[in-house]
């Protein structure tokens, strides 16, 4: 029942297929402005890897502008935007909106959000294995507050349903602990906020020994490439669309159009579809034109990061891994990267 990925993607071997057509030599110039010479860049990035990609790439961009790129430093959620704020980090590239914004309208919080990864591509919601979902004829997250769902997807015997959510501080953590309320949830759906990974592998393998499982995710993102909504899982919606106050405005966009695997169309996902965004210290950004320049110019195919995630999941997790799947993506897209590099060493002039 499962298609989980085994040899989906085989790097180096399937380059062409997961990054496109690599170019064999770069149109940049080693005699180029470098805006960046004598510059430290310090990237901030998650706890959870399936953004980690991110930091490769601007990072190997900003060393083509001649920035001193650093190690990435990892980071609880709140602490990386806390340390973006404060400057003890200087970019943070893997920013949820309007997830996020609990964070940046703190009071003093000093960055800026500066272009797109991905403009309105992350989707974000729970999932019910497929067999389960038709079983129980389960639509929505009501539906659990029939005994027999309950039942069915309570795994550890506390008379509630068990789902997969997200570690303490994270976005989404607080999100559904606000659905939880909003729905009266509390006494049907026990939220598991243990490690995000280790918490789903533990999923599949007992929806691999039989058991029923409901789980949060977001695309792009691993979970979805191992367990495919429409063959494996699908996309269960909100009763309704309810939203903290200040994120009402966008109600409009929780719910979406042609959402491949969803028990609906239009899909009543309840959470609002999600820019990923740099964000950068207000400080930095200031003294260095050319990367407010870059960030604003660049952005990165959420088609991609979802094959990378698949390929981290299948092995290809390494930091020279990681570094390698840049490389390669950069300079299948040199074309576009130089004239995104050109603009940037244009601003300083």
């Amino acid at each position: 029942m499962l298609n989980f990925v085994k040899t989906l993607i085989n790097l180096p071997a399937a380059t062409a297929v997961l990054f496109g057509t690599i170019a064999l030599t770069s149109t940049s110039s080693a005699q180029e402005a470098l805006p960046g010479e004598g510059v430290s860049v310090r990237i901030a990035q998650p706890t959870d890897d399936t953004g980690w990609i991110l930091s490769d790439i601007y990072g190997q961009l900003f060393e083509e502008l001649g920035y001193d790129v650093q190690k990435p430093i990892t980071l609880d959620i709140p602490v990386a935007y806390q340390a973006i704020s404060q400057g003890s980090a200087d970019i943070y590239p893997d920013g949820w909106f309007p997830l996020h914004n609990t964070y940046t309208e703190l009071p003093g919080f000093d960055a800026t959000l500066v272009g797109y990864v991905v403009e309105r591509g992350a989707l974000q919601g729970y999932l019910v294995d497929k067999e389960s979902a038709e079983k129980y004829d389960i639509k929505t997250l009501d539906d659990f507050k029939r005994s027999e769902v309950r039942e069915a997807f309570d795994r550890d015997g506390d008379g509630k349903a068990d789902l997969v959510a997200c570690p303490p501080g994270w976005g989404c953590e607080l999100m559904i602990q606000f659905q939880l309320d909003e729905f009266d949830l509390r006494d049907s759906i026990n939220p598991i906020k243990a490690n995000y990974a280790a918490s789903m592998a533990d999923a599949i393998a007992a929806l691999q020994q039989g058991s029923p499982i409901l789980f949060y995710t977001w695309t792009p993102n691993w979970t979805v490439d191992a367990l495919k909504p429409g063959e494996d899982v699908v996309w269960i919606q909100t009763p309704s669309v309810k939203l903290p106050e200040e994120q009402q405005h966008l109600a409009d966009v929780a719910t979406v159009e042609g959402v491949k695997g969803c028990v609906a169309d239009p899909c009543r996902l309840g959470w609002p579809v999600n820019d990923i965004r740099p964000v950068v210290n207000n400080d930095f950004l200031e003294a260095n034109p050319a990367v407010k320049t870059l960030l604003e110019a660049a952005s990165i195919p959420v088609e991609f990061i979802f094959a990378q995630n698949a390929a981290m999941q299948n092995g290809e997790n390494t930091p020279e891994d990681l570094e390698r799947q840049a490389a390669e993506w950069i300079e299948a897209n040199r074309e576009q990267v130089d004239d995104w590099l050109e603009k940037a060493r244009a601003s300083v002039n």
